[in-house]
């Protein structure tokens, strides 16, 4: 057990990421603080247990996840794209073709880490809810595909292409956005 806190530290100490999750997750700047706003209302409400609690930040990643997957269904279209209309027992194959992708080691390495964060974070904004949400539970929240499909109510073949396409489009966001900086090296 930790030492009890007061509720504006607690809420201090936890801020960034409340708000670090809800914006990738919602791509909107005013949605997420409102969505942290409605984190730490919650938080406030079970703050007798929170305050002294080891797993106080887990539970707030949770919630925080949650409501903007919420906010998400709630309050904005429907996810439908042209992967959902195709038949499941098509015996075509995959014909997308394959991505390839930079190194770590070369890709974004001309830039420090603050840098890279942030080229990320404004590529994410600029990908469409349906790749975002997923590649941003994989990927940040370490969520297994067939977690986040049963999260968001899709198929697991919709999750894995719906990540497959966002890294791809990422990977193009962040080449356009690279070749007009001088510190991007490709």
């Amino acid at each position: 057990m930790t030492t009890p806190v007061d509720f504006t530290t607690f809420m201090r100490n936890y801020q960034n990421m409340v708000f670090t999750t809800a914006i990738r997750l919602v791509g909107n700047e005013a949605q997420a603080e409102d969505i942290s706003q409605e984190v730490f209302l919650k938080a406030y409400e079970h703050f007798e247990s929170l305050q002294t609690s080891v797993t106080a930040g887990g539970w707030l990643k949770t919630v925080t996840t949650n409501l903007s997957l919420n906010h998400l269904t709630r309050y904005r279209n429907r996810w439908r794209f042209f992967s959902e209309f195709r038949r499941v027992d098509d015996d075509a194959g995959d014909d997308e073709p394959e991505i390839e992708f930079a190194s770590p080691e070369n890709f974004l390495s001309g830039l420090d880490a603050d840098e890279r964060r942030t080229w990320v974070e404004q590529a994410l904004a600029k990908l469409p809810d349906h790749q975002r949400v997923p590649l941003t539970l994989f990927h940040f929240d370490d969520m297994p595909y067939e977690d986040i499909a049963k999260k968001l109510g899709v198929s697991l073949a919709k999750v894995k292409t719906d990540i497959l396409r966002a890294r791809a489009a990422l990977a193009r966001i962040l080449a356009r956005t690279g070749t007009r900086h001088e510190t991007f090296q490709p």
